[in-house]
């Protein structure tokens, strides 16, 4: 069951400081906890590199669970300091914090050379830290509601394009010899596809002229192709950014939603009070 208590007054601080960019405290604890994430990509990275990892081994690791304690803090104080934590814990954020954070605990649970490889996949797995930066870019939410809002579109665009690959790819089928790399029409189709997003990795090509020129104008058709998505997206992110009034970091202490607007007294989605004097 969901926490629900009045909040006390330093919980009501840690929040302000957690989840408000807007007040000095909390710029400066988004900043320390952006140095933090890129630190922590970067030590993951010199790691996989080997022979930075088998002369600096025992910095790596005393900074990796430096930065895994700091994570866990970060993550039981988020937790601790909204009025109801099961939002925040089954949230975006939520699970990429406790992604970024269980890692080093559980290469404590899996150790022997019988699960190396399970140990390997784990360390890996802190690369989700590099997700908690999303956070720190204010028009990602923006994005996401124009993707939304583009969804159909864009499904019909990739549908078309489904359709136009499977007749190319049976059209270079029909035309080009096997020794040219279309023994068959997935094969062919798998061509179409590198060649209208203009990838282009040359494993397949076709040697007959009539294939070489379909080829020329499916390039050249690739191009146009190509901008039609960034179309789509642009249109819904002009139509956001003209209904969008004037918002601030505010997020709500009971709920967690936020992008509340600059006089907003009380939450648009629970009705809570923002900022309780």
């Amino acid at each position: 069951m969901e926490n629900n208590k009045p909040q006390k007054k330093w919980q009501k601080k840690l929040h302000e400081v957690i989840y408000e960019a807007d007040t000095p405290a909390g710029k400066l604890f988004d900043v320390i906890l952006l140095i933090v994430i890129l630190a922590s990509i970067a030590f993951v990275m010199l790691e996989s590199v080997q022979s930075i990892d088998e002369k600096y081994h025992n910095f790596l690791n005393i900074s990796e669970w430096v930065i895994t304690i700091l994570f866990t803090l970060e993550y039981i104080a988020r937790i601790i300091s909204v009025k109801k934590p099961l939002k925040y814990i089954t949230s975006f954020y939520g699970i990429i914090d406790l992604l970024a954070t269980i890692p080093k605990y559980l290469s404590l649970i899996f150790v022997g050379s019988h699960s190396l490889v399970a140990l390997r996949a784990l360390r890996l797995m802190r690369i989700f830290r590099i997700l908690k930066l999303v956070q720190f870019i204010g028009e990602s939410n923006n994005f996401i509601v124009a993707l939304k809002a583009s969804r159909v579109r864009i499904a019909i665009f990739i549908s078309f394009i489904l359709i136009l690959c499977t007749i190319l790819g049976t059209v270079m089928y029909l035309i080009e010899d096997h020794d040219s790399g279309f023994t068959s029409i997935p094969e062919s189709v798998y061509w179409a596809i590198v060649t209208l997003t203009t990838v282009g990795y040359g494993d397949i090509a076709p040697v007959t002229p009539f294939g070489q020129f379909i080829a020329s104008l499916v390039m050249i058709l690739g191009y146009a192709i190509i901008v039609i998505p960034t179309g789509i997206i642009t249109s819904e992110l002009v139509k956001d950014n003209m209904k969008n009034v004037q918002t601030n970091t505010q997020s709500c202490p009971n709920c967690s939603v936020a992008k509340h607007r600059d006089n907003a007294e009380f939450c648009y989605k629970c009705g809570h009070l923002l900022n309780e004097k």
